[in-house]
């Protein structure tokens, strides 16, 4: 698995202007299986996105594909872990705290 973090490298104007496009590719990761969570980190200089892939190289593609990155508009880190354990009501946590 793999935490994705985004790092807004414009000013807030700009990323909204691209939101719409951002939103797509994140259905479009989504449906593809490839994305498990995402959201805006606080306060709002970037983004967090958890995905699973095959390798590191895979999911640096995919970001690359990310208009904020395609655009120069955000920066982004990726960190590779093994998932060995989740909570049983991660669904409820998600809703409780988003």
């Amino acid at each position: 698995m793999f935490v994705v973090e985004l790092i807004y490298k414009a000013d807030l104007a700009a990323i909204d202007a691209q939101m719409r496009a951002h939103m797509a590719f994140l259905k479009k990761h989504y449906a593809a299986g490839t994305f498990v969570v995402s959201g805006r980190k606080i306060p709002r200089d970037g983004g967090i996105i958890i995905a699973t892939g095959k390798s590191r190289q895979e999911i640096e593609a995919i970001v690359r594909e990310d208009p904020f990155c395609k655009l120069g508009l955000a920066a982004f880190r990726i960190i590779e872990f093994r998932a060995i354990q989740r909570a049983d009501d991660i669904e409820a946590r998600i809703a409780r705290d988003g």
